[in-house]
């Protein structure tokens, strides 16, 4: 099935900045290096990367993705089916991995990608990027919004990317400190357990309400749209499956909130190893100000981090370990990142830019590192003042 050449590109939030404008003053180092024809070069490079992959889309990657929807599927009547008997050890067991498995896949290497319009040129409605939905708390439309427009178009924007932190944490210096981020470590816990959920509640924005910046009419319809999504989710794993084991119903119960619970828990982790590691860095709004395309660029390779893994680690992240190919190319299908990574890595090095790659333990750990570190005030408000 060869790509149809009379169907428009896949959305990409960098083509709604300009080819070529005045180059904007960065206060970043990396940036500021560069010249503007060296940012700008940078862009054509990677721009032209991203058409030649776009250009050989066709059956092999239709193929991908429905192997995958299938696997998905198949994982989710096996660990469904097996949950009925979860009175019996192996079959709880079991049942709770396929479960968990068939949850991880759908949000991320299925959902996920399928929201940003990687599939939208095979113009299959089950896989069309507006009218998917997923198995989790947050409403796709919500998301899209959230994660497609104010997440990538702004990534790691102090002040306008509210993925940096969620609402809830501190993760980066120039956020001011204030004490209740003391609780950074406990919050930082209780956001991976309920994930789901924070993801959810993102267009809320309850931190602007409870600052008066937002009115409770203007968040009424978000949370209502939440709700109905949270209420359908728990009629089935909480309600439904449970009653059709009859008197087992505790244990299927158990079986798919521990499933959920793992899927929150691994998501939470792939998300924040790929923005939150070490020399992973974040931008002052001024940084906006006559963006270029090369810009842009620029911002989505400093503002992300990679994990290395084998091909199912990959596939188990969402092709979201190679988060620096997602975030310069959020609307290439994820599978084809490492095609490309090894091209996008020689690309910067010519550029002296850092590529920031590194196991999962080196990331996470630097992640758990930087969220207790920013849950003290700074080492200035610490000092006694000279008399």
């Amino acid at each position: 099935m060869a790509r149809s050449k009379s169907l428009s590109t896949p959305r990409n939030p960098s083509s709604k900045l300009p080819g070529k404008a005045a180059a904007s003053v960065s206060s970043n180092p990396m940036i500021a290096a560069l010249s503007a024809s060296q940012i700008e070069a940078f862009g054509r490079e990677l721009d032209a990367l991203r058409e030649r992959v776009l250009a050989d889309l066709g059956e092999r990657d239709a193929a991908y993705i429905r192997r995958i929807v299938k696997l998905q599927r198949s994982l989710e009547i096996a660990g469904r089916g097996l949950l009925q008997f979860g009175f019996l050890p192996p079959a709880w067991l079991g049942g709770v991995a396929a479960l968990a498995t068939s949850k991880i896949l759908d949000n991320m290497e299925i959902g996920h990608n399928v929201m940003h319009g990687q599939y939208d040129w095979m113009q299959d409605p089950a896989l069309n990027s507006k009218n998917f939905d997923w198995d989790t708390a947050c409403p796709g439309d919500q998301w899209r919004h959230s994660h497609n427009v104010m997440h990538h178009t702004y990534t790691n924007v102090l002040g306008v990317d509210r993925d940096v932190g969620y609402g809830l944490l501190r993760m980066d210096e120039k956020q001011p400190w204030r004490p209740q981020y003391l609780a950074n470590p406990l919050m930082a816990f209780g956001l991976a357990a309920l994930f789901q959920y924070g993801v959810a509640l993102h267009d809320v924005e309850f931190d602007r309400v409870i600052a008066g910046k937002r009115s409770w009419r203007d968040a009424k319809p978000v949370l209502q749209g939440v709700w109905k999504k949270v209420r359908r989710q728990w009629l089935k794993d909480y309600a439904l499956f449970p009653l059709l084991a009859g008197p087992f119903a505790g244990f299927t119960l158990a079986g798919n909130a521990s499933a959920n619970l793992i899927r929150n828990f691994w998501s939470f982790t792939i998300i924040f190893c790929g923005h939150f590691p070490a020399d992973v860095q974040t931008f002052d709004k001024s940084e906006l100000a006559n963006e270029t395309r090369g810009h842009w660029y620029l911002r989505q390779l400093l503002g992300s981090a990679n994990i290395e893994g084998g091909k199912l680690f990959h596939v188990m992240s969402g092709n979201l370990s190679f988060q620096i190919e997602h975030h310069l190319f959020p609307d290439l299908p994820g599978h084809r990142y490492a095609e490309i990574a090894s091209e996008v890595r020689e690309i910067c090095g010519r550029y002296g830019l850092p590529y920031n790659t590194g196991s999962l333990a080196r990331q996470f750990g630097s992640v758990l590192r930087r969220i207790a570190e920013l849950a003290l005030p700074p080492r200035s408000a610490m000092l006694p003042v000279a008399a």
